[in-house]
Formats: C-alpha cells, structure tokens, sequence
C-alpha cells in the first residue's frame, strides 16, 4: 500500500468511531513537538555541563539501544532497502542536528529558532524539485503564515553571518529529512526504520564527539534530563514523526512541526522563568492559525480528493512503497 493510500483511506478505530488515520497522524505530531519544545530549557542547562556533540552522541545512543530490544522483531523484518533508507534519513538528521547546534553557538538562540524553522518553507520547494509534488494553494497560504507566525515569535533582528548560514544548512537538511519520510516511511516500515534512524544518527554525532573524548554528564539530575531527552524526546518522538509521516504528506507535517517554538515558549515561560510577552501570543496564534488553514480549510469535504492529490507527488498515487 502506498503512503497516498495509507494517508487516505486507512482509519483507527478510537471508541464506538471510526478515527482517521491521518487526523491521528496529526495529533501525535502535535504531541512531538510539544516534547520537543520542553526539552529547550533542559538542553540549555544540560550543554554548560556536557559539550553539544558529546550530549547528542549519548543521547542518541541511548535511544537506540532501547529501541533495539523493544523493537528487535520490527527492525530485522526490514528489507536491504529500507535499512538503506533508515541509513540515509539518520544521516541526514545526524548532521542537522550537529549543524543546528554548531550554529546556535554562533547566533542568538532566538534567531536559530526562526532560521531553523525555515524548513517550512524549505520542505515544499524540495519536494517540488526533487519529488515533483504540487502544492495547493491553501497549503502555500500555511506555509507563509508559519513563517511569519515563527519571525514575529522569535526575530528581534536578523543579521546574517556564519551562524545563521550553518544553521540554515541545517534547516535544509531537516527539511530534505522530512521529505524522505513523507517518500519512504509507511505505517509497517515506522518502527524499524526510526530504530536505523537512532544507530545512525548516534554514529554521526559520535565522530564529531571522539576527538575530545566523551564528557557525560555529573550529576543525577544531568542524568535524568538525558534520560528524558534520550527515551521520550529521542525513541518515542523519533518513532511518532517516522509512523505520523506515513500518514501525512511532507508539507504539512512541516507546517505542524512549526508548533514545536511556540510549546518552547510556553514552556519558557511556565518553567523557565520567561515572561509573557504580546510577540509570543500574537506569533503563537499565527503558527496555530497556520495549523487551523491546513487542517481544516485544506480538508473541506467539497475538496478533499483534489487537495490529497495536489499534496503527494503524482507517481506515488499509483505507486507501492
């Protein structure tokens, strides 16, 4: 079955309903990105302790090593060509994350949050020049208001130098990441390729950590945040977007993840002593607008068969992944 199909046609039962799949593709993004927004003030305490590379390189591999006995079954039933795509997505994610955070030491932590959510923007461009995929209108006009919604929530100036490039390099590569999954991941596949993914990703920062040997963290509160980042933000979350992508097409899971600044604002300001400020509610509800537009406007029943068709690349409606 292809993605197109799975996206369209499959349902979950939740109660006496029948749940589409995709509505609940959605709403376990939603919750990734929430994880993720928590995991901002944690990280910025954790890295003063333990370098970026070294801090990636065990969290990830403690990811990966618990996904591997839990889904030992799922991993070794992938095909030669799934596990070369696992391979290829967690080196893509791998160096995303080892650019962002090499880029965040370079630029204010406000402007690496904007220029990383370009993958927005970046995600239908890509997809249209590698993939061919056609964008409706009404996705484009959520693609906007994310970005706009992601500048008024974090820009106070924008000067462009080494950091910000690098960190639009990273931007590029998340996006090049969700396009491949939104491709490749389909619901039977999920497990085992986020499983490849974590290995993968883990080998990638660890060649950036080796050199100046592995600092792990040093005290039993470092240890419970990894462990935090490592299970919940790393093997849940990772295998969420893998099973989620599989449902949606790549630009619309961007559009939802856009979500993940504005739940670290609010997190910011529920734990991390921030203020709450006329930018954070007026860039948080365009984000959530943006998500309404997509979700809802896109989805009218009057037009659901064209906007499915415009939002997948044309071969992958006939085509098994």
């Amino acid at each position: 079955m292809s993605n197109s199909d799975l996206s369209n046609s499959e349902s979950t039962d939740v109660g006496s309903e029948r749940f589409p799949a995709s509505r609940l593709a959605t709403l376990l993004l939603v919750s990734v990105t929430a994880v993720w927004g928590s995991t901002f003030f944690l990280i910025r305490d954790l890295v003063a302790h333990v370098p970026s590379a070294d801090f990636l390189t065990v969290r990830f591999a403690i990811a990966a090593v618990v996904m591997a006995v839990v889904f030992r079954r799922q991993t070794l039933a992938l095909t030669r060509r799934q596990v070369l795509i696992g391979v290829a997505l967690g080196v893509l994610y791998g160096l995303a994350q080892l650019l962002q955070t090499i880029g965040l030491e370079h630029t204010a932590a406000s402007v690496s949050g904007f220029v990383t959510g370009t993958y927005v923007v970046l995600t239908p461009v890509l997809g249209a020049v590698l993939l061919r995929d056609r964008i409706n209108r009404v996705t484009w006009a959520a693609v906007l208001l994310a970005t706009a919604g992601l500048a008024v929530l974090s820009l106070r100036g924008l000067s462009v130098g080494y950091g910000e490039a690098v960190t639009l390099a990273s931007a590029a590569l998340y996006a090049l990441h969700i396009v491949g999954l939104g491709r490749y991941s389909t619901a039977e596949s999920a497990t085992g390729l986020a499983t490849v993914q974590a290995f993968v990703i883990a080998a990638v920062t660890l060649v950036a950590a080796v050199p100046g040997g592995i600092t792990l963290p040093a005290t039993g509160g470092q240890w419970t945040a990894l462990l935090y980042m490592a299970l919940v933000a790393g093997a849940v979350a990772l295998w969420a977007q893998t099973w989620a992508q599989s449902h949606l097409p790549a630009t619309r899971a961007a559009i939802v993840m856009t979500m993940e600044p504005v739940f670290a604002t609010f997190f910011a300001v529920l734990f991390g002593g921030e203020s709450l400020t006329a930018r954070m509610v007026v860039g948080g509800s365009m984000v959530l607008a943006a998500m309404y537009v997509v979700e809802v406007l896109g989805r009218r029943p009057a037009r659901d068969g064209a906007s499915a068709a415009e939002d997948r690349p044309a071969e992958l409606l006939h085509h098994d992944v």
